[in-house]
């Protein structure tokens, strides 16, 4: 017994954490990960300045592209499974304070519940923007969060933009640190959630006005919340995915940067010290990446509009079968067979699944029998048992391509045809339209944001909306545009 005394007390003297440890012994600052006070220093620096740094011409002018095409998205949404859920989430907290705006409806409510309503409705399907590089995206969380607090706050157009890039820069360049896909794929947590939460938190941290100590904090509260894990592609429902995308990051953000406008305050360094973000994340990861090229490369400018409204891997392909199809005049009683090759990892995701703007298999039968692939036909899915698509499917065949897979995150495909002739072709898509490679003009992500807006808000409400978002340098204050993104 005096034995098991004197070992418990002995313990009792002892640090109750190893974060006790530290504080008693500072580590060496030659261990990975522990001193990284420079990169936060120079992030938190860039991140307070942002709202009233002038934007170079042309990342302001994708900014404008990428508002459009996520407003856009939330609109075209509001009747699909996940907004169903978001609305009903945002009415049942609509009778307390009336700050922000639930995009395509009649429904105004708090700041918090409009942001993660509008993030929800922003990936209710495959319509929003995506960052290759990083493997995220970033529009469907930092769009809403930053109109949710630049109500909330009552900002400008001008700094409106500001914030949104800031986001794209700030959300992307944390999971390009940690490694994009390949971090993904061996940690099994979502490089999509962990963007989006330092995204949409720097942006609405940016709308809040927040200093450079209240920014460090804003990089503290986005790593606390940064849990998302892989499995959302489990959900065959897309509503847990539109949560983990859009509408818990857009949510964290918004209330991160009222909670420290507020006052509130947390760790002044989370990349240094023990238990440090990037030692939780990825020891390995270089932090120096975080601040590459800050200010000089404007990461709204390698981010992908889709031209289609399916899943990312579909893209290259149905621009590859569209081409040969029209170049070569042909309809689908032509055409024998479909090989459609694509990297490995993409192939896993669109592979025969039962909603339809991510199943590869039936989208390239829908263009096979119309030429084209709507919102309409990408969303109908009582078309997935229409006898004559699932003939036209019958002649797909998904062939995922190990030598594709080694160019990934660039999205090239091959597809090859087999006509009812015996001939073959072949083609090729090596920057699919709408990637940074190949971008969309702006006539062309005008004419998407029309065919995705004017079912719900009217060719004529949806003509103004656009032009004010186009030029939003010249609105005064963001609540004024609440009358056109609802539904009169």
């Amino acid at each position: 017994m005096l034995q098991t005394f004197a070992v418990a007390t002995a313990t009792a003297a002892l640090p109750l954490s190893s974060g006790a440890a530290f504080a008693q012994e500072p580590p060496p600052k030659t261990k990975p990960n522990l001193d990284n006070s420079a990169v936060t220093t120079k992030l938190v620096g860039y991140m307070a300045a942002a709202g009233s740094a002038e934007l170079p011409e042309e990342a302001q002018e994708k900014t404008k592209h990428h508002v459009l095409d996520t407003i856009a998205a939330m609109v075209s949404g509001v009747d699909l499974p996940p907004a169903k859920i978001a609305m009903k989430f945002a009415q049942a907290h609509a009778g307390g304070e009336k700050t922000a705006t639930v995009v395509g409806t009649k429904i105004t409510c708090g700041a918090i519940e409009a942001a993660l309503a509008n993030g929800m409705m922003a990936h209710s399907d495959e319509t929003d923007d995506s960052h290759a590089p990083s493997h995220s995206h970033p529009g469907c969380s930092i769009v809403p969060a930053t109109l949710a607090a630049g109500e909330q706050f009552g900002i400008s157009g001008s700094r409106f933009l500001r914030c949104v890039a800031l986001g794209y820069d700030i959300g992307t360049r944390v999971m390009l640190t940690l490694g994009g896909l390949p971090y993904q794929m061996e940690t099994h947590r979502s490089s999509h959630n962990t963007a989006a939460n330092f995204g949409a938190a720097a942006a609405a941290g940016c709308a809040a006005g927040l200093n450079e100590r209240q920014m460090r904090f804003v990089l503290d509260y986005a790593a606390q919340q940064a849990s998302g894990i892989a499995a959302w592609q489990r959900d065959t429902e897309h509503v847990e995915k539109a949560m983990v995308f859009g509408g818990a990051p857009a949510r964290n953000g918004v209330t991160s940067a009222i909670l420290i406008q507020l006052g509130a305050t947390g760790v002044v360094d989370i990349l240094s010290g023990p238990d440090n973000f990037l030692q939780a994340f990825n020891p390995k990861a270089d932090p120096t990446i975080l601040v590459q090229d800050l200010g000089q490369r404007f990461e709204v400018t390698r981010t992908n509009i889709k031209k289609w409204t399916v899943g990312s891997p579909i893209q290259a392909p149905l621009d590859a079968l569209q081409d040969l199809m029209e170049q070569n005049n042909l309809k689908a009683d032509d055409i024998k067979t479909v090989n459609v090759h694509v990297a490995t990892s993409e192939a896993k995701t669109v592979n025969d699944r039962n909603m339809p703007d991510i199943s590869l298999q039936h989208m390239v039968a829908v263009m096979l029998m119309d030429g084209t692939a709507s919102f309409q036909a990408a969303h109908d899915e009582a078309r997935m048992k229409d006898p004559r698509i699932l003939a036209q499917k019958a002649k797909v065949h998904l062939i995922p391509d190990e030598d594709l897979e080694k160019l990934y995150p660039k999205r090239v495909t091959v597809v090859e045809l087999i006509l009812a002739d015996g001939r073959k072709l072949e083609k090729r898509i090596d920057a699919v339209k709408g990637t940074a490679e190949n971008p969309m003009t702006r006539k062309e992500v005008v004419t998407k944001a029309k065919d995705l807006m004017t079912p719900f808000l009217g060719a004529d409400q949806s003509q103004r909306l656009i032009d004010s978002i186009l030029t939003l340098e010249k609105v005064a204050d963001v609540r004024s545009l609440r009358m056109l993104l609802q539904r009169s």
